[in-house]
């Protein structure tokens, strides 16, 4: 496929994990890149495997600076004239007891700044350079449609499906779509302190924990004009289970629990 040949796609947390995958995806289907990243040399590392330094550049961009935001759209522009699409991969959850005792306004804020309020500054420099057939991804989390703890980053990975439900009719008449991915468990280097994400597996129909590829092919389909009469949806990416029966979160968060109280 060449879905993306001729266009513009402005990337964010593009370093490792599902924002690694995405650009390996997009890349692969044609797309021009702007890896927008505060870890700017993981960003070169990802940008140097793609080989091709006419279609990829790397800009300093952290989501909690609106000046770092608007500076590195404008040097995508400035370098290739045009965006056609934004994807925001970058977030990310600070480690807490809980909710009530063990994070207070700062952590609070702090997460909802990078999580909710981060996104948003993107959007809200990148829409004006989308015209129709544009395209705007979100990667929320299964954490924002139901109950599996992490109080403040599921609290901001909710407000982005809300965020795109309005922002689809805002930017409908322009011709410009806004979707929500929301994957379950994903093998990502959040893990690697945590023993890994295969303990999680027996929660999942499929069998498995997901891939960062299964992200990014989400989002390569919902960034694409295959998904051209979608807009305003979140797609759940969760092997079955991620927003699945009740009981099925209680023993999630039984394990997150014991791995809290082990640690």
């Amino acid at each position: 496929m060449n879905r993306f040949a001729g266009r513009v796609v402005f990337l964010t947390g593009a370093a490792q994990g599902i924002g690694a995958a995405t650009a390996r995806r997009l890349f692969a289907e044609g797309a021009t890149l702007v890896l927008a990243e505060r870890n700017a040399e993981g960003a070169t590392r990802v940008a140097g495997d793609l080989g091709d330094p006419d279609r990829t550049l790397v800009v300093p961009c952290d989501l909690t600076d609106r000046a770092s935001v608007d500076r590195a759209v404008a040097a995508a522009v400035e370098r290739f004239g045009r965006l056609d699409a934004l994807v925001n991969v970058a977030g990310g959850a600070l480690r807490h007891p809980g909710l009530l005792h063990g994070m207070d306004d700062d952590g609070w804020n702090r997460t909802l700044d990078l999580n909710l309020s981060g996104p948003m500054r993107c959007i809200r420099a990148v829409a004006p350079h989308l015209g129709p057939g544009g395209s705007i991804v979100l990667v929320s989390s299964v954490n924002g449609l139901q109950a599996w703890g992490g109080e403040s980053y599921s609290s901001a990975k909710a407000g982005l499906v809300v965020l795109a439900k309005n922002l689809a009719v805002e930017l409908g008449p322009a011709g410009v779509r806004i979707n929500v991915v929301a994957p379950g468990t994903i093998r990502t280097p959040v893990w690697d302190d945590q023993g890994g994400p295969d303990k999680l597996t027996p929660l999942y129909p499929l069998g498995r924990v997901g891939e960062p590829e299964d992200i990014a092919a989400a989002i390569a389909f919902l960034a694409s004009d295959d998904a051209a009469w979608i807009t305003g949806i979140t797609l759940p990416v969760d092997g079955g289970g991620g927003t699945g029966p009740l009981h099925v979160m209680q023993q999630l968060r039984q394990v997150r629990d014991e791995d809290s109280l082990e640690a």
